[in-house]
């Protein structure tokens, strides 16, 4: 695919509460975007959590609102929601809606089970 047909989409999914699972969902769509969808992902959660804490409010806000300045550029926002909807999701949506930005909301296709599979081995480890 050409760089110059690549779609700018930014990504929202879960961050908080399973951190290590949800970082591996988020992988798992950003590659969904990348190598099924022809997009060049953003995802303000996978980059701003390791310079933002997430667990101090201010900083949390800050973050989100980082992101938001991203959808103004973005061509749409995909919310991947196979964990279901986070606040955070939630929030983004209702910016959306509000000021018209296009979204859609999506799931990982079946055959993707890139998250899972890391899952499954790492709690064979464990065993």
């Amino acid at each position: 695919m050409s760089v110059s047909k690549m779609r700018r989409v930014v990504v929202e999914s879960p961050f908080k509460g399973d951190l290590e699972r949800n970082k591996r969902y988020l992988e798992s769509c950003l590659r969904d975007c990348v190598l099924n969808r022809g997009e060049s992902p953003y995802a303000s959660h996978k980059m701003l959590t390791d310079c933002l804490d997430d667990d101090k409010p201010e900083e949390r806000q800050l973050g989100i609102e980082a992101g938001f300045v991203w959808k103004q550029d973005g061509e749409l926002t995909a919310f991947y929601v196979d964990l279901g909807w986070s606040d955070g999701m939630k929030l983004a949506r209702d910016y959306c809606r509000e000021a018209g930005h296009r979204y859609h909301v999506r799931e990982l296709p079946p055959h993707d089970v890139f998250w899972l599979e890391e899952s499954k081995r790492k709690e064979k480890k464990h065993d």
